[in-house]
């Protein structure tokens, strides 16, 4: 089951080795979630895509993705850290970025004190004291408060994108909106107002891969995601990310992974 969804709690501290546990697709594929979440990589480095950008990240950063964004990282063995997922809609509330965050952390100081906040919250969390949920969020919002200060000491705006940016996040938006759907590249390009050749060659410099891949990518996370959490019919699963038929759903999970979805199920 999806760690990030696995919890009943509204918050969550989880070690980024237990996400990735289920297998590269945990942290690598691009998904999005309901809730906001910091990233906090205190070891390693690789790279990061987020709202269709790519850029490598290095121990010490702290990655704030905001809830609906579509994101995936890539984690080998050398590559450790936390994941703080906040509650849902608790954006206004807390007053955390509207936009994605990377922090690049170079103080001791600055290490010290993002490991502090994070500790206390997960405390707080296994406690299950009196009032532990409204302490958590006394936490969050600490944490919260933390994130927006890391912003003006780093000088951290608004970001200076240039039109292939702005396109290939358009694009990734609409994909985490509609991939349910049967809609293919050229239908998104259209709606973009764009050639698909043009978008495909904007989301390859942007983060190093064709447009077709991204949506490939969200479709087939979501795949495995149903195939692992939950006992859908595989005809059922199909149908609800757009697919014509069940055996059009097989050929092109199978193509995708390797697996067969009843494969992937038994195998998960």
């Amino acid at each position: 089951m999806d760690q990030l969804n696995a919890l009943s709690s509204p918050f969550r501290v989880i070690p980024l080795a237990r996400l990735a546990s289920g297998g590269r697709w945990r942290t690598e594929a691009m998904r999005s979630y309901g809730a906001p979440v910091l990233l906090w990589f205190t070891r390693g480095q690789g790279r990061i895509t987020v709202n269709g950008k790519t850029s490598g990240y290095t121990s010490h950063n702290a990655i704030y993705v905001p809830a609906g964004t579509m994101h995936g990282f890539e984690m080998n063995s050398t590559v450790h850290g936390m994941i703080v997922v906040f509650p849902v809609g608790v954006e206004d509330e807390l007053s955390l970025p509207e936009d994605p965050v990377h922090l690049r952390l170079q103080e001791a100081d600055q290490h010290i004190e993002l490991n502090r906040l994070i500790e206390n919250l997960q405390s707080e969390l296994e406690s299950g004291n009196l009032a532990s949920d409204r302490a958590m969020l006394c936490h969050a919002g600490l944490l919260s408060v933390w994130i927006e200060r890391q912003m003006r000491a780093l000088d951290i705006e608004e970001p200076d994108e240039d039109a292939s940016s702005r396109l290939a996040a358009a694009y990734t938006a609409l994909v985490e909106q509609e991939f349910h759907s049967a809609k293919t590249v050229r239908d998104y390009a259209k709606e973009l107002g764009v050639t698909p050749t043009h978008l495909s060659r904007v989301c390859n410099k942007a983060c190093g891969r064709p447009a077709s891949s991204i949506l490939a990518d969200r479709v087939h996370y979501e795949a495995r995601r149903l195939l692992t959490e939950t006992h859908m019919p595989i005809k059922d699963i199909a149908s609800s990310l757009g697919f014509a038929s069940a055996a059009y759903f097989t050929r092109a999970f199978q193509n995708h992974t390797g697996r067969t979805p009843s494969q992937f199920r038994r195998g998960a």
